[in-house]
């Protein structure tokens, strides 16, 4: 095991092979997530009990939870992939990071606007300044940040490792959102799911929710490797293999395929 660990973060800093290993992820885990997505809104928005206190409302729960989830998730990723760059100089963690940001902010974006959605008929207004929710608008801001970061600074090594930074110290609002229901007085509800104890939903209420973050989860993960693969076609456009690429494919360096 620690052979093959190792054969692989050797092989991770090869640009052209995870181009190539890449696509075949991305065949497997776009459909699958397509898949969970379109299946977990079909049943939990259309099959799914209403919820004893909150009634339909809480179906949007089917969008805000998993958003929320991969948000963070996001951000942890760019963190350890900062990690990653600044101690190993791996170019593939710069790319990630880079890739990964906007797709961040969006997916942050999203658990907002669907929180606030929630918000009007649970809480009776869009927007609380409790603690949760501005910790997520504080991630909104640092995936802001990365991505004003990288444009702002011309040299793309400096970009890169100014990214990895700000990744690595904003990685400090990831507990707060987590564990600030239990810090502070908030109006938001605890964590849906626990692996230390059960769902205190009905199973025919977190089973479409856990298939759904399931969906959200392949759908970013195909969506990144994509994103990765045209960033590698755009640095490495200079190298042989890119050559023999365009050549074979007729595609431009930067081309999705």
């Amino acid at each position: 095991m620690w052979t093959w660990i190792k054969q692989l973060w050797h092989k991770l800093g090869s640009p052209r092979w995870f181009y190539d290993i890449a696509a075949s992820w991305i065949r497997w885990l776009l459909p699958i997530g397509i898949l969970c997505i379109v299946a977990g809104f079909v049943w939990g928005l259309a099959f799914a009990p209403p919820d004893y206190q909150q009634g339909n409302s809480f179906r949007i729960i089917y969008v805000h939870v998993p958003s929320a989830m991969l948000a963070q998730s996001i951000f942890i990723t760019m963190g350890i992939a900062g990690v990653i760059l600044l101690v190993w100089r791996m170019k593939l963690a710069d790319m990630v990071i880079k890739i990964a940001a906007p797709i961040g902010a969006s997916f942050t974006a999203l658990a907002l606007a669907s929180g606030a959605i929630w918000g009007v008929p649970t809480w009776g207004t869009w927007w609380v300044w409790d603690a949760r929710t501005t910790a997520m608008l504080v991630l909104l801001f640092l995936y802001f940040g990365v991505i004003a970061l990288r444009q702002a600074i011309a040299r793309e090594e400096t970009a890169g490792k100014a990214c990895a930074i700000l990744a690595i110290v904003g990685m400090i609002d990831i507990p707060i959102i987590k564990y600030s229901v239990n810090w502070w007085l908030t109006l938001h509800q605890g964590a849906t799911f626990r692996l230390t104890a059960a769902p205190a939903m009905p199973p025919e209420m977190w089973i479409p929710l856990l298939i759904t973050v399931i969906g959200f989860y392949a759908f970013f993960v195909a969506v990144l490797f994509q994103g990765v693969r045209g960033e590698i076609l755009r640095r490495e456009h200079r190298t042989r293999w890119v050559s023999e690429l365009v050549a074979q494919r007729g595609a431009l360096p930067g081309a999705a395929s």
